[in-house]
């Protein structure tokens, strides 16, 4: 996967993304990342790869201070569309290399982005990097099992669906592994498809 690749894959995912990721199983585990209180009055959020926003329609965004990225014009188009009378700033930017300052946001949300970039880690960094000092990132991913290697099944289908526009294959343990100094894991819940797809919330370390 590479920026370019993903804006093709993602402008034709752009008419029924919503169809297919805001629907069934998958609304019903974002309801479940984002119940009880995520957030307070006044907080700078960062939503990265927000695509066609929905994220944003589960949470009382009129009440927060919420910046929102996406790489896809299209995607991001749609979301821009849905939430054209509220106060949230929309910008297209690369998730590896976000144009925002230092410790900038207290909360950073990655719903279904990791698996998604090109360079994982570098995504993960700059994740990092604009969080605030006890700051939190909620993910909302899917990722490869726990100490356990790709199924042979999965290992031959992976480049088939990399072209898709998504990784079976990460592993948020690696991820961590590479990062730990900087964050430490308060959440790691398996949401769906046997936790395939997990909600992680990590805290920046002071």
């Amino acid at each position: 996967m590479d920026n370019r690749w993903n804006e093709i894959i993602y402008k034709i995912w752009s008419p029924m993304y919503d169809k297919f990721f805001n629907s069934g199983k998958f609304l019903e585990a974002r309801k479940q990342i984002f119940q009880g209180n995520m957030f307070t009055n006044h907080q700078n959020i960062l939503f990265v790869g927000v695509g066609t926003g929905a994220d944003l329609e589960l949470i009382n965004h009129r009440e927060l201070n919420i910046t929102a990225i996406d790489y896809s014009n299209e995607m991001l188009e749609k979301a821009k569309d849905k939430f054209k009378d509220s106060s949230i700033h929309f910008f297209k930017m690369d998730a590896q290399n976000m144009s925002f300052n230092d410790n900038q946001f207290d909360v950073v949300v990655g719903s279904l982005v990791l698996s998604v970039v090109p360079d994982t880690d570098k995504c993960f960094k700059e994740m990092i990097r604009v969080l605030i000092p006890n700051g939190k990132i909620i993910i909302f991913d899917k990722f490869s099992p726990k100490g356990k290697k790709l199924s042979p099944l999965k290992k031959v289908i992976r480049p088939i669906i990399k072209l898709l526009g998504t990784d079976i294959g990460v592993s948020f343990e690696r991820l961590y592994e590479d990062n730990k100094e900087a964050v430490f894991v308060q959440e790691d819940t398996p949401i769906m498809f046997n936790g395939m797809y997990r909600k992680i919330v990590i805290n920046k370390s002071i």
